[in-house]
């Protein structure tokens, strides 16, 4: 008689039945297998908040199936993601099941390797019901606000409407930035360069003015700068201070969820969604050529900077092997994350075999999951090796009672900067000095003022956006990825380009929600739920308080929102444009729907036209020489065709780009990003280059 384990996904399924052998039936529940009902709150308030599950539709034959390989094996093991949603989806299916929840089968897979399905195996416990509680907390939480708050958005803005804990504080946080940026005013300000040469040195360097008369030059107008200039015009810059040291600089820690996903967005381009799809796959598992099937990253839903000692051992074989003893640090390094709410179930995101390098697997892997596995590899690798050191020089520059100041490095040893750096390093400009003594004289190749003024706050990108849900703690790993791509796909926030810009929708809706309920778009607030989810997760608070706790104010609040707006409604402001109807001659403005935005003409009701917004690319098809234009699938995801569809039937999700091809003239898609190659999608063509 075997034993049955049951899996959430089918991609691990060859790679757990390969590990555990004949023994064993290994299985996939597909993820949920219950969910409250659809067409109703279905949480009894009055009652403890109690719940009402129902099996998910469509899910019925997998139920059916697994109830009968249970009612066959010797016994059932629950093996569902290591988090909250994995060990919710084990109890439920226990409950369909009928198991005694007291008993040993729940298991959890931290990495789809050998080690860690057996390690899995080897330490089988009873179902967590703390962890449990903390899900169905959540849970409830997100329909008591859905199910009460949106019809409430029905009727005073528009139908359709959705709001939720994390996304409408989400979706504040963009929407006040931009109320920032419109409302920022520039300050103008000045500095002064001196381009400078040394003694027998051919090449220039950069001294920047720092202090005029021993105070901070602190140059508001053209009129102060001209003063200085001025004042140096003709004077001798002599060298009056130089300080040489060295430099340490520290490798980053392994990649949490936060950091991998704001790395990925950095250097490929990515969006939050498709690297936690591919990272998805490489914990999964993928067949290796001369390996064998086995997961190639650890859990990658994870807070937690923590490196298992055997990983710590590998690497540190791996790095003395490949680049020598001088590369290991003197002491293992150890990384620790910030914040109150660090989640530390799980290890830190890295590699499971860091002898398994990209190039050894790249034949086995798609092209996004090699990029992927290359930055997990070489962060993790990078994280395990000693420091780079500097040689560092500081000068100061005297010039009629006016202080320059210079500053430059040269590498020494290069540490971990032979595998990765961070593109965020501020360090100085990567540049050594020409040789400086104190008393040099210099030769003065220009002084000049620059303008400046002072920038507003950046928009948030999907990076800075998931690195202040980190820094405010209103989100957790499981749910970065999925609050972005919900508050883009009903509208309240747009991108435009890699910044992420609040849409009317969003503006108006957010102001209603700040006046009314405060505390759902509070970010403390719902900072402060996540952390009481936490509590429950750890057993140090009951699911039930706090639910009855966020309830007791919302309703009062919702009660007296409606008395407030009775008889009021919000409307969305249109955006002009400069296109006229062709029915009646009159301005047409974007307005949004349900799917998305579109055009309507303003003499509506007596001209009821509108049309879908046709946003034009520089390509031409490749098939027929028609305009390409850009689409969105249902979930908002961006997409290539043909404006002669459905005629032509070409489509690509590849971007469409002014330039063309050298060998048959047809227009060079952009296929992957800044990193990525142009291609050329003629038949029969099979052009194709790096972007770089």
């Amino acid at each position: 008689m075997t034993d049955l384990i049951i899996l959430e996904s089918p991609s691990k399924i060859h790679t757990v039945q390969h590990t555990l052998g004949k023994g064993y039936k290994v299985v996939a529940c597909v993820g949920h297998v219950r969910d409250l009902q659809k067409s109703k709150l279905s949480v009894d308030i009055e009652h403890g908040f109690t719940p009402t599950y129902v099996n998910i539709s469509g899910k019925e034959k997998i139920i059916d199936d697994i109830r009968k390989l249970a009612e066959k094996s010797g016994h059932v093991y629950f093996a569902t993601d290591p988090d909250r949603e994995g060990e919710a989806i084990s109890w439920h299916l226990a409950t369909i099941l009928g198991f005694d929840l007291n008993e040993k089968n729940r298991v959890t897979f931290n990495e789809i390797t050998k080690t860690g399905v057996e390690a899995g195996m080897a330490a089988p416990r009873s179902i967590d019901m703390n962890i449990v509680n903390a899900q169905q907390a959540r849970r409830i939480l997100d329909r008591i606000v859905g199910y009460k708050l949106s019809p409430f958005l029905w009727k005073k803005v528009r139908r359709g409407l959705s709001a939720g804990r994390v996304q409408s504080a989400a979706v504040r946080m963009i929407v006040d930035r931009e109320n920032e940026i419109r409302s920022f005013v520039p300050v103008e300000y000045w500095s002064v360069e001196a381009k400078l040469n040394a003694a027998g040195s051919k090449k220039a360097f950069t001294a920047k003015l720092t202090t005029v008369d021993g105070k901070k030059a602190d140059l508001k107008t053209k009129e102060e700068t001209d003063a200085v200039l001025s004042r140096v015009e003709g004077a001798e810059f002599k060298v009056a201070s130089v300080r040489k040291g060295t430099r340490q600089r520290s490798p980053a820690a392994p990649f949490s969820t936060s950091t991998l996903l704001q790395d990925a967005a950095q250097r490929l381009g990515w969006q939050a969604r498709r690297t936690m799809s591919v990272a998805q796959e490489l914990y999964e598992g993928v067949d290796i050529e001369g390996v064998g099937a086995m997961g190639l990253i650890t859990y990658m839903r994870t807070d937690s900077l923590r490196i298992s000692d055997e990983a710590k051992a590998a690497a540190k074989n791996f790095i003395e092997n490949a680049y020598g003893s001088s590369y290991l640090p003197k002491a293992p390094k150890n990384y620790r994350a910030g914040g109150n709410n660090v989640q530390d179930a799980h290890e830190a995101i890295r590699p499971t075999m860091p002898d398994l390098t990209p190039d050894t697997a790249r034949a086995s892997l798609t092209s996004d999951q090699y990029k992927l596995y290359k930055l997990i590899w070489s962060r993790f690798l990078a994280s395990q090796m000693a420091d780079c050191v500097l040689d560092t020089t500081a000068a100061s520059i005297e010039a009629n009672g006016c202080v320059f100041r210079t500053s430059g490095f040269s590498v020494k040893f290069e540490g971990f900067t032979v595998l990765y750096e961070e593109q965020n390093d501020e360090s100085e400009e990567n540049n050594a000095l020409p040789p400086l003594s104190a008393g040099d004289i210099l030769k003065v190749r220009s002084v000049g003022g620059i303008q400046h003024f002072t920038q507003p706050p950046a928009r948030y990108t999907e990076a800075t956006l998931i690195k202040a849900f980190k820094e405010y703690g209103i989100a957790r790993p499981s749910t970065y990825a999925s609050t972005i791509t919900t508050i883009i796909s009903r509208s309240y926030v747009e991108r435009e380009g890699r910044q992420l810009k609040p849409t009317p929708l969003g503006e108006v809706t957010t102001e209603l929600m700040k006046e009314h309920f405060e505390d759902i778009v509070d970010l403390g607030f719902t900072a402060e739920m996540e952390n009481d989810l936490d509590k429950i997760e750890l057993g140090e608070k009951d699911w039930v308080s706090v639910l009855d706790g966020f309830y007791k104010g919302f309703e009062k609040t919702l009660k007296a929102a409606e008395e407030d707006m009775e008889g009021k409604r919000v409307k969305i402001p249109d955006e002009a444009t400069d296109i006229i109807c062709e029915k009646c001659g009159k301005p047409m403005v974007i307005k949004i729907g349900k799917f998305g935005k579109f055009l309507a003409c303003t003499g509506f009701p007596e001209c009821k036209n509108t049309r879908r917004i046709v946003l034009e690319t520089p390509g031409k098809c490749p098939i027929c020489g028609k305009k390409i234009i850009q689409k969105k699938t249902r979930t908002s995801k961006k997409y290539f065709g043909c404006e002669d569809n459905p005629t032509c039937k070409f489509m690509t999700w590849d971007v469409p780009t002014a330039e063309v091809c050298p060998n048959c003239g047809c227009t060079l898609f952009n296929k992957g990003g800044a990193h990525g190659k142009l291609v050329c999608h003629k038949e029969g063509c099979g052009y194709e280059r790096d972007v770089k």
